[in-house]
């Protein structure tokens, strides 16, 4: 039976049944980081409970200071329990009164103390769990910008992003997942912005998880509230920034922190949330916007180069006259589809490698690859030039998405598409892209439609896609997270 359903037992007065209840259902005495340190206080017993690695030393030692203490200040005839209550010097004391709620505090990093005679028991947040400090992620570097980004401690996290938004109507609304693993969750929203219909189904989707933990955090969350199936496109946006988050927050979507991950999980999102980067609100408009195009045209080539290159090399006649230079010089007894296909795979297998590989070692790897692999394959005939330098070019717009995970599913789509291309040469393109065109389009993420502001057209949010606006010229939130107030700036304030 899982504790779930287990009867709520409640704090008995006794504290040697309390720590009988340790030694049984936790492990007290078998575990080693499991702790009780047990203190007479004017006559009574006292024990606190705590777990190594979780909790700052430092606080502790001063909470039990202060409980000794009262031997020397305190009459016999007072009330324990509200003078321990009043004792425990610390921001965060909270009474509990059930056996399981204790359990868990403790185990969540939090100290009890158990005082005989009394039904409730007393939690101080002294936790300090061990990690990293913020630093810049890697895969979200900018050229000019802050140099913090999320770790894998939620209560940071969320510190990170109340720094950026203070706003009284900031919220970080904790849950819990997992039978055993307990994890903390919070979905972190503005109450008067946020669309209370997406808190709603996030609440459910989260509190209706039924697994016994998500070791791989967010990843596991994502699965359980999309139910993504088989789509290989993202449908919600990862970041490792606390800026972007802060930002998300503020247009009213809804962000969703993981214990123990180092990213967060924004909510609704687009096709094109996931073309965006930092680095473009970090420059001027013209900046920013000259670096949404060329990231655009990264992505477009990324999907289409390949199959429309394979396309006028099996049907020539497609290709005006000046550009007949086009196309293979060379012949070989390999197909061309089958040099692409080795030559995308190889640069996959390349990818692999390097993030299994040590950094000194990576570099030198993709030197090896890049001068040695490329030029033997091309000198015996495996490859023709050509297709090393129109799979390198897809490979550079693939690695100018953004995002990890889009830049894969446009991966899968280049590849299907190529694989129709040499079926079926034009009608193949043509029926490819087609069919790649309407997947995005059906595709829904938490009901948004994923390919907002295109289908459905919202003029002024096909704006702020095609141009990166100035901030005093952005008065209206986008309309696709349904905020309660659309206005960022008062309307008066449009420049």
């Amino acid at each position: 039976m899982s504790r779930k359903t287990d009867q709520k037992w409640p704090i008995p007065e006794s504290v040697d049944e309390i720590e009988n209840y340790w030694k049984q259902r936790v492990g007290l005495g078998i575990s080693f980081d499991l702790n009780i340190r047990k203190l007479k206080v004017l006559k009574k017993d006292v024990h606190i409970y705590s777990v190594s690695g979780l909790c700052d030393t430092r606080f502790c030692i001063e909470l039990i200071e202060e409980l000794v203490e009262i031997n020397d200040h305190e009459k016999l005839s007072t009330d324990l329990y509200k003078l321990v209550e009043n004792r425990l010097v610390n921001q965060s004391v909270q009474p509990i009164e059930t056996l399981d709620e204790l359990v868990d505090k403790v185990l969540s990093g939090l100290v009890a103390v158990v005082i005989e005679g009394a039904r409730n028991a007393l939690i101080v947040d002294v936790r300090s769990y061990p990690g990293r400090q913020p630093q810049e992620p890697d895969t979200e570097k900018v050229v000019r910008g802050s140099r913090d980004g999320f770790v894998e401690n939620i209560i940071i996290n969320t510190a990170l992003t109340r720094r950026r938004i203070r706003d009284e109507k900031l919220r970080f609304e904790m849950l819990k997942v997992g039978e055993r693993s307990k994890t903390d969750v919070a979905l972190g929203y503005i109450e008067d912005i946020a669309d209370p219909d997406l808190l709603n189904i996030l609440r459910k989707e989260i509190n209706g998880i039924e697994t016994d933990g998500i070791p791989m955090a967010d990843k596991t969350i994502e699965e359980f509230i999309l139910k993504q199936g088989w789509n290989p496109f993202p449908l919600v946006r990862y970041t490792e920034r606390a800026d972007v988050a802060a930002a998300h927050i503020l247009e009213g979507h809804v962000v969703i922190y993981v214990d123990t991950s180092p990213s967060v999980i924004i909510t609704p999102t687009t096709y094109f949330h996931h073309l965006q980067h930092a680095e473009e609100f970090r420059e001027s408009p013209a900046m920013g916007t000259f670096l949404r195009w060329t990231r655009f045209l990264g992505v477009l080539t990324s999907i289409f180069l390949l199959p429309l290159w394979l396309l006028v090399v099996l049907e020539p006649s497609l290709l005006p006259e000046k550009l007949s230079f086009i196309g293979p010089n060379e012949t070989t007894n390999i197909p061309i589809i089958i040099q692409i296909f080795l030559a995308d795979f190889g640069i996959e297998f390349l990818r692999l490698a390097a993030i299994h590989t040590p950094t000194p070692l990576s570099t030198a790897m993709g030197l090896i690859a890049a001068v040695l692999i490329g030029q033997i394959a091309i000198s015996v005939g495996l490859f023709v030039p050509e297709v090393i330098l129109y799979v390198a070019v897809s490979g550079i717009g693939t690695f100018t998405t953004p995002s990890y995970e889009l830049s894969i599913a446009n991966k899968i789509g280049r590849l299907s598409l190529l694989l129709l291309v040499s079926l079926f040469h034009t009608p193949g393109f043509v029926i490819g892209a087609t069919l790649f065109f309407i997947f995005i389009v059906n595709t829904r993420s938490l009901n948004t439609p994923y390919f907002w502001p295109f289908l459905p057209f919202d003029p002024k949010g096909f704006l702020q896609i095609i141009l990166r606006r100035a901030v005093p010229g952005s008065v209206l939130r986008p309309s696709i997270v349904h905020p309660r107030n659309r206005y960022r700036q008062p309307p008066n304030s449009q420049t």
